[in-house]
């Protein structure tokens, strides 16, 4: 009963657990820059790592901009596959529950901020001198979750098939002109 319960629950505590964490930083980012405002943890770092207060009216790492309300949309369609698709999933499967929780979290954490906020907040900037794109935690969070599907998938689909072994040939029966055995 305890197993079914962790088995059906897993995706959501991964979910709930980015949504806190990427709301928490979203909000110490909110407080302490103002948008366009940036911050190095050591000045030697800024060219690979610093935050940038943006505010992302688009999809993840700034595509698609003023597309806010199609991105809500989008979020809550893929939030409600996933939470049906979770609940069905047969006991086991860790990895993949794993993977939809992360997957799961970053649509809610990014919707809640559509809803609450209008825009997303970004503000991971890595490598800015090849203008890479700015992010935040829930889109960290979709990303490595997909990323970590696809490996799965792929894995799932290399991995030999209990159909796709060899049988060993057995010796052929004696028949009639077999002879005498030795």
């Amino acid at each position: 009963m305890l197993k079914r319960l962790v088995n059906q629950s897993l995706v959501f505590w991964i979910a709930g657990a980015v949504v806190l964490v990427d709301q928490y930083v979203k909000y110490l980012v909110r407080a302490n820059l103002a948008v366009g405002e940036t911050w190095s943890p050591a000045p030697g770092l800024d060219p690979y790592f610093r935050l940038l207060h943006i505010e992302n009216t688009g999809a993840a790492f700034g595509m698609f901009q003023s597309g806010g309300t199609l991105f809500m949309i989008v979020a809550i369609i893929v939030s409600v596959v996933i939470t049906y698709y979770a609940t069905r999933l047969p006991e086991g499967q860790w990895a993949l529950r794993t993977t939809l929780g992360l997957q799961l979290g970053g649509a809610l954490g990014n919707l809640v901020d559509r809803l609450v906020n209008g825009p997303v907040t970004d503000f991971f900037n890595v490598l800015s001198v090849f203008n890479t794109p700015i992010f935040n935690v829930a889109d960290l969070s979709i990303t490595l979750g997909v990323i970590a599907l696809v490996l799965l998938m792929w894995g799932e689909a290399r991995a030999p098939k209990p159909h796709d072994t060899p049988t060993p040939a057995s010796p052929p029966a004696p028949g009639p002109d077999a002879g005498p055995a030795a």
